[in-house]
């Protein structure tokens, strides 16, 4: 499961990861993951991104949690029917876990709500090398 999806009011959340051999260095338990998130509204209301919450889980079992304002630097607004998608990435001293999380929207109304992000396996094993 290196994709997932949720929809959550209407905004649909859909990730892919895949492995980095580039940034990784196994011999240094290091290994490392990029994910490709896509947002899109399919609300009829105008809504806002304002913050992320993951919790990303090693082949330990060990749990890191990461919050913070935006992604990748933004705090996108999506009109319905617009989409937003950005690439980051996320590092493991295992060669496989799983992140899931939330991100904290806003709509025009200024009521908050979070919307999920389903879980979905970080993994060197299935990954492809160009």
């Amino acid at each position: 499961m290196l994709s997932s999806e949720a929809t959550t009011r209407n905004i649909r959340v859909r990730v892919q990861a895949q492995y980095d051999p580039g940034r990784s260095s196994p011999q240094q338990r290091q290994w490392f993951f990029l994910y490709t998130v896509a947002i899109t509204n399919e609300s009829h209301d105008t809504v806002q991104l304002v913050s992320r919450h993951w919790v990303i889980t090693d082949g330990t079992g060990r749990v890191d949690e990461v919050q913070g304002p935006g992604v990748v630097g933004k705090q996108p607004v999506l009109a319905p029917g617009q989409s937003f998608e950005y690439t980051s990435g996320s590092p493991l001293t295992t060669p496989f876990g799983a992140m899931h999380g939330t991100y904290q929207m806003v709509n025009q109304a200024g009521e908050k709500f979070d919307i999920q992000i389903a879980p979905f396996t970080l993994t060197e094993s299935y990954s492809t090398v160009n």
